[in-house]
């Protein structure tokens, strides 16, 4: 089975600057702005992990643990302060609400820029565009601009975009919880889908109850390192124990 994510030993540092009081500041002016008036933590420390074509994996960890900066690193929306990210194929998903989307244009501009960005020719956008607007149920609004739209609407038409652009890798970050729950099962349904029929899948989510539904495999990270990896419920287990 071919490889379809593999991460080796990154790490990511990132600064923490404190806010401090004016005489706080002061001295640290004085004494010739010796001593840090910031902090450094690690949101990765050395992962690695390797992800197989069709495999189905589960995030998972606490808030700050480093898993939705570990799935940025995945997409390329970041790079790492050492170590390597390598992916194959076509990858999309949902990262952050509206990214890539350009709030002065219409839904109908956007869908053309987004799916170009996710790398589909202007040919394949008009093949699928009709069908990327039907999924995403805001037909009477694609021709509005989308600084207009709701956070659940960006969500619809990005959500839409990207399972329209056929991706090997697709990735899921907690922004389904923005969306209404009609269109959360919809979108479930259609990852689902996508899991049957052999395509990679990376879920960042806090619902332990879906999990299961979707992943076969959990990795438990804690202050950006991996802690666990291995079968979704055993992952989920020691996540809950942790809790209590």
């Amino acid at each position: 089975m071919a490889t379809a994510i593999e991460v080796s030993k990154i790490s990511k540092q990132f600064v923490l600057r404190h806010t401090r009081s004016l005489k706080e500041a002061l001295v640290w002016l004085i004494r010739g702005r010796r001593g840090d008036l910031s902090q450094k933590f690690f949101a990765l420390h050395d992962v690695s992990l390797t992800v197989e074509q069709g495999e189905s994996v589960a995030l998972l960890g606490f808030n700050g643990s480093g898993k939705s900066t570990l799935l940025k690193h995945i997409s390329g929306v970041m790079t790492p302060d050492s170590g390597t990210v390598r992916t194959r194929g076509r990858v999309a998903g949902l990262i952050e609400v509206g990214a890539g989307f350009h709030h002065d244009l219409t839904g109908r501009d956007n869908v053309y820029l987004n799916g170009a960005i996710l790398g589909m020719s202007e040919e394949q956008i008009n093949e699928r565009f009709d069908s990327i607007v039907e999924f995403s149920e805001i037909g009477e609004f694609i021709d509005t601009e989308v600084k207009f739209y709701s956070s659940g609407m960006y969500l619809r038409l990005a959500f839409s975009v990207a399972v329209h652009t056929d991706p090997e890798v697709f990735l899921v970050d907690e922004i389904l919880a923005v969306g209404d729950e009609p269109f959360q099962r919809k979108c479930i349904a259609k990852i689902k889908e996508l899991a049957a029929e052999g395509k990679t899948l990376v879920v960042v989510s806090h619902d332990l109850n879906l999990i299961p539904e979707i992943c076969q495999r959990g990795i438990l990270l804690e202050k950006g390192r991996v802690m666990f990896d291995g079968k979704v419920d055993d992952a989920i287990h020691l996540m809950r124990a942790e809790r209590t």
